[in-house]
């Protein structure tokens, strides 16, 4: 399989490309800083500049050519202001859905967040406000497309050694969950096709991932 991943640079995102390589896919991760690639290539990944901000669709899209899937896990990152959380929260993860389409490229998977189903309560950080309506609204973009998009809603993000087991679901509790198991429960939302149109949320739970991915199909 050979996936494509926008954020290339992101811990899940190296987490993931590691995964990946090490069961014998191809993994493409797309970076805006050069200085980044030599990250990649460790996690076995091959690296490509192409900053989602600035780029075109045709530009994207040829980065994209016989690509079996594509990932969205960009982010502004911590530091970045409410007009980044937009720029690439929302609208490269549109832009990264416009190559797919135009190099027919059907799999698309969309790292979301929980919490984006309710409007930020008054007084909500402004930037953090932003975050969550740009996450709602890649979202909806995704699912008016004509693709086999899943979208993954994590709960709060940590860098534990990863379990295994999980909770995935339509509607989760709050709770934490490693990014070795987010990285680990893409690799197995891209081996089931079944969980195309599904939104699903995930946090630390009892069921090893493979059951847990196989039963988000019922």
């Amino acid at each position: 399989m050979r996936v494509v991943i926008a954020g290339g640079h992101g811990k899940i995102a190296l987490l993931l490309e590691r995964h990946l390589a090490d069961r014998g896919d191809t993994t493409v991760g797309l970076i805006r800083n050069p200085a980044q690639a030599d990250a990649l290539r460790a996690a076995g990944a091959t690296p490509v500049v192409c900053d989602l901000e600035h780029a075109d669709v045709a530009d994207v899209a040829a980065h994209l050519h016989d690509a079996d899937a594509v990932i969205f896990a960009a982010g502004a990152g911590p530091g970045s202001g409410a007009a980044r959380k937009d720029t690439v929260d929302r609208a490269a993860a549109a832009l990264l859905a416009d190559a797919a389409t135009s190099a027919g490229v059907q799999r698309y998977l969309l790292v979301s967040s929980m919490g984006v189903d309710d409007p930020p309560a008054a007084g909500t950080d402004e930037v953090w406000a932003a975050y969550l309506r740009a996450k709602r609204a890649a979202e909806d973009d995704l699912r008016a497309r004509d693709l086999a998009w899943t979208v993954l809603r994590p709960g709060r993000l940590t860098d534990d050694e990863p379990t295994g087991r999980v909770t995935l679901t339509r509607h989760a509790d709050r709770g934490a969950i490693s990014r070795a198991d987010v990285a680990h429960v893409l690799a197995a939302l891209l081996d089931e096709p079944r969980t195309a149109g599904t939104t699903l949320e995930l946090v630390d739970g009892p069921t090893p991932i493979a059951d847990a991915v196989r039963a988000a199909t019922t």
